[in-house]
């Protein structure tokens, strides 16, 4: 292509944090609208194009059918699978002029479940995949990071359809390869992890991670990788429980030993610690949090926790079914009778729901809060609060770095990473909100089960930046790059102009993907544009060629710069762009190779 529309700019942005929206912005692929929004300029979406395309022949080789549903969406389809409030603000709400509520689809199970409800009655109909790449929309309180995160975005959102669950095992496995090859081949080598359902629902979740200094995610996962996880996902394993022992213990053996202690201005673990000379694994953290339902219902928890570890909210979210959990106030702490600071399980003028995280049951007796200013208790024992505490036991902490991995091979290390895709058992839960059915084998009806398989197109084109890049500018991988191979001419005369012209055009005969970049600038200006821009391959026709016929070739990646005859270069391009994919990361062949 000649004459192409392209600008570049010398300095960064001034907003920019990461380096992917650095080089998008200065290679003149994207440009800024406002928070979160971007134009993709004619460059960038030529990438774009690349990652789709690749996105639709993996998915097609599933067998999966290829569908576009309005962004647009009435509210009563997600009032109706009930994730119209539990989506809360990032999902963006409208209403038109006749006083309807609709939403922008930030991704459309509800949509989908609808959609097919009324084009498949029979279980002869299924397994069914089908999928969309579109615009989606989620109103980020924080968009940052350029197109990584952002409040308008392209994604692929797939949607399978089943009978029963070795049906679905079945397509989420080939959905699982299909992106181990979408990735390897956009040039990016993904970790698969565990990871919570959120508020998609479901019994399985797993995401697809590029690790990178910039990620928003943390992946726990031992030396071996044979335990690979979300750290929201993540259980926290201890080797010193004692559960059976603590069914031995009776109220009655223990409760003398409970003592008052003064313990002045030491609201935090930290200066209790420091206060008492004790490690922070002796001391029980009290935290306090409301819990918001969907049904509207307020509830106040009280979780107890040992000293070092830390609540994760997510978890607790979970655990409760909860549509969100926030820090309680001071005025919580007031209304049953205790305070910030000093707050404990005992003696509450008011009741509330207490949860016990599994590392209560790594020590027999804790110092706690005492509910009043500058006082704890020592010798507190769980059973003080229910005889049947240590069945009650739930996982809420945070997993990190060190902890003891799941699988019992060695401990954890930590890494960020960035989600490019994520995938998911979604079970009935749609179906049945959404009252979808298909007659069984005995004409009976049933609600299918699904799975739910999701790419961003704009977060995965910034991620393989995010990987590729060095202080010149992008380093494209070839199959994604705008245009594999640059012309850059370095014409003088009519004459010259009209010979590269030929060239040019040989090469677009032979089937390149070729820019010819014939702008009237210097030639330092177009080899800075070819190499912020990242093209794999550059050609230079200057002085050399118009009197030897020699063809300046430089590979990007490596900037080895060879001369090859006007004759040979067809084939020398096959033969370098064949090493620049071979380059890639291997394509897996199953969906754990």
């Amino acid at each position: 292509m000649k004459g192409f529309l392209f600008s570049t700019r010398r300095h960064d942005p001034q907003d920019a944090q990461v380096d992917s929206h650095r080089l998008m912005i200065r290679a003149g692929l994207i440009e800024k609208l406002g928070a979160g929004l971007y134009h993709i300029l004619p460059m960038g979406l030529r990438s774009l194009r690349k990652i789709e395309n690749i996105i639709r022949q993996e998915i097609d080789r599933t067998g999966a059918y290829e569908f576009e549903l309005p962004i647009l969406v009435p509210a009563s389809l997600w009032q109706k699978s009930g994730r119209y409030d539990i989506m809360g603000k990032e999902l963006f709400r409208i209403k038109d002029r006749h006083d309807n509520w609709n939403v922008l689809g930030p991704t459309h199970e509800e949509t989908f479940t609808d959609l097919l409800s009324n084009l498949i009655k029979s279980y002869k109909e299924l397994p069914i995949n089908v999928y969309q790449i579109h615009t989606k929309f989620r109103d980020e309180i924080r968009p940052r990071y350029g197109v990584i995160r952002s409040r308008e975005f392209i994604m692929k959102d797939a949607y399978s359809f089943h009978i029963d669950q070795e049906s679905l095992n079945q397509t989420y496995q080939d959905m699982r390869l299909a992106y181990r090859r979408i990735f390897a081949r956009t040039g990016l080598e993904t970790i698969p992890v565990e990871a919570d359902t959120g508020a998609m629902g479901g019994s399985g979740s797993e995401e697809f991670m590029v690790p990178s200094q910039i990620g928003e995610e943390t992946l726990l996962l031992n030396e071996s990788r044979s335990y690979r996880s979300n750290q929201e996902k993540t259980p926290v394993v201890y080797s010193d429980l004692n559960v059976d022992d603590f069914s031995k213990i009776n109220i009655q053996d223990v409760e003398n030993q409970l003592k008052k202690i003064h313990t002045p201005s030491t609201q935090t673990i930290d200066s209790l610690a420091t206060f008492l000379n004790r490690d922070t694994k002796k001391l029980l953290k009290t935290i306090l949090y409301r819990a918001y339902y969907s049904d509207q219902q307020i509830e106040t928890v009280m979780i107890l926790i040992r000293g070092d570890r830390q609540l994760h909210e997510i978890k607790l979210k979970n655990y409760l079914g909860a549509i969100e959990v926030l820090p309680a106030s001071n005025s919580d702490f007031e209304n049953i009778g205790s305070a910030v600071g000093f707050a404990g399980p005992l003696h509450l003028k008011k009741q509330v729901r207490i949860i016990f995280d599994m590392s209560v049951a790594t020590n027999e007796k804790w110092v706690t809060g005492a509910n009043q200013v500058d006082y704890h208790y020592d010798n507190f024992y769980p059973v003080m609060i229910s005889q049947d505490w240590h069945k009650q036991l739930i996982d809420v902490s945070l997993a990190v770095e060190g902890d003891l991995s799941p699988d019992g091979n060695g401990v954890l290390m930590s890494i960020k990473g960035i989600e490019v895709g994520h995938i998911f058992k979604l079970g009935d839960k749609y179906t049945k909100a959404m009252s979808m059915t298909v007659l069984n084998e005995s004409q009976k009806p049933i609600h299918p089960i699904m799975g739910c398989y999701g790419i961003g197109l704009n977060r995965t084109m910034a991620t393989v930046i995010e990987q590729n890049f060095d202080d010149k500018g992008i380093v494209w991988p070839i199959t994604v790059a705008p245009f594999e191979i640059v012309l850059v001419d370095i014409c003088k005369t009519g004459d010259e102009r009209i010979r590269t012209e030929k060239l040019y055009q040989q090469l677009i005969d032979a089937g390149f993907d070729l820019l010819w970049d014939n702008r009237d600038l210097r030639p330092g200006v177009k080899f800075n544009d070819a190499e912020l821009i990242g093209f794999p391959i550059r050609l230079t026709v200057g002085k050399t060629f118009f009197e030897s016929g020699k063809v300046e070739v430089m590979i990007r990646k490596s900037g080895k710069k060879t001369e090859i005859g006007e004759t040979q270069l067809v084939d020398e391009l096959h033969r370098i762009r064949e090493q620049l994919i071979k380059e890639l990361p291997k394509l897996p062949t199953s969906a754990t190779s």
